[in-house]
């Protein structure tokens, strides 16, 4: 009889079947992101939030749409840059948002989930300090400046001598329009997400959007090469990234009155409000309705858990006039696979 580990051809095929299970299995790890369909550069943005922004693309649900980001001063500064140059800066093109994209079929009360499927971060970065900006701008009066050359290396940030810092790029903007004709500074986050600043908001998270306007019109930008939780100065390293994103419009579902999120491990509410204590209390009440609506609890059992087992956590507190605050609730408590 012949053994079957003497065959080559064998041996290939239960190999193949093998790889094959276990990356069904860990599927967020293995699985390649789907093929890209459109393309936006870092010229096709705009930098303010309304309904009459006119989309640069139009497009179907299920998209993979690949864009560039400029980093939020749209090259007002770059990697030779001086603190002498943060004098200068104009407001205007603070933000610039590559979009915004129209999603065929949209409506008020829907929602549009967007992936992110790829993330890769330029060649440079910078953050500053700037007077009368940041958590405790009273106490900070002279500006800073420091730029990173990530030419060479895109994983690590050398900060001094002695502390490294793993990057973790994200953009700190996604949104979609507001229904209001105004248009509205791209600074602080809204309903329709914004400026969240949130650095859980990585490669693998998919988003959940409240579709306020026919469209949706949704716009990403104000890429941070990494950002601790808050953003205390007011800015992260901020850098321009290539970003690889799937939309996909949910019709018929819960209906949203902010920005929900699902990475790997948790499921996350956001919330804004002017003050942290409301925006944990919005956070709180938006959780207990996920887990009611979601999961079949009780109010009080959803409550309950809440406080057992929910994280509040602080995504960032110097966006004036909101802060916003996120609960993140562990898939394996859920049950969630």
């Amino acid at each position: 009889m012949i053994s079957v580990q003497s065959l080559p051809f064998t041996r290939l095929f239960i190999a193949i079947v093998v790889t094959f299970v276990f990356m069904n299995m860990t599927n967020r790890v293995w699985s390649a992101p789907p093929a890209i369909q459109y393309h936006l550069s870092s010229d096709q943005t705009h930098s303010k939030f309304s309904r009459n922004e006119k989309p640069v693309l139009t497009v179907k649900s299920g998209a993979v749409i690949q864009v560039f980001t400029e980093e939020t001063t749209d090259k007002q500064l770059d990697l030779n840059s001086t603190v002498d140059d943060l004098a200068t800066l104009k407001s205007d093109p603070i933000h610039p948002l590559t979009g915004p994209v129209y999603v065929e079929g949209a409506e008020p009360g829907d929602t549009l989930a967007v992936t992110l499927h790829e993330i890769e971060l330029g060649d440079w970065g910078f953050a500053a300090i700037m007077p009368g900006f940041g958590l405790l701008s009273g106490e900070f009066d002279q500006p800073y400046l420091r730029t990173f050359d990530f030419s060479k290396d895109k994983k690590t940030l050398q900060f001094t001598d002695k502390i490294q810092i793993p990057l973790n790029p994200f953009p700190g903007v996604m949104g979609v329009a507001p229904d209001t004709d105004e248009r509205l500074s791209t600074i602080p986050p809204r309903a329709n997400g914004g400026n969240m600043d949130d650095p859980h908001l990585v490669v693998g998270t998919t988003t959940y959007f409240p579709v306020f306007v026919k469209g949706a019109l949704f716009s990403i930008g104000d890429t941070h090469a990494v950002q601790g939780a808050g953003e205390v100065t007011g800015t992260a390293i901020e850098a321009p990234m290539r970003i690889v994103y799937e939309l996909n419009l949910i019709k018929g579902g819960r209906t949203l009155k902010e920005p929900e999120y699902e990475t790997k491990d948790s499921y996350a509410v956001t919330a804004y409000a002017t003050t942290l204590d409301e925006a944990a209390r919005k956070a709180t009440r938006y959780m207990i309705n996920y887990l009611v609506e979601e999961h079949n609890m009780e109010r009080y059992e959803a409550y309950m858990l809440c406080s057992l087992a929910g994280q509040l956590k602080i995504a960032e507190v110097v966006d004036i006039p909101h802060m916003l605050v996120t609960m993140h609730m562990s898939k394996k408590i859920l049950g969630i696979k």
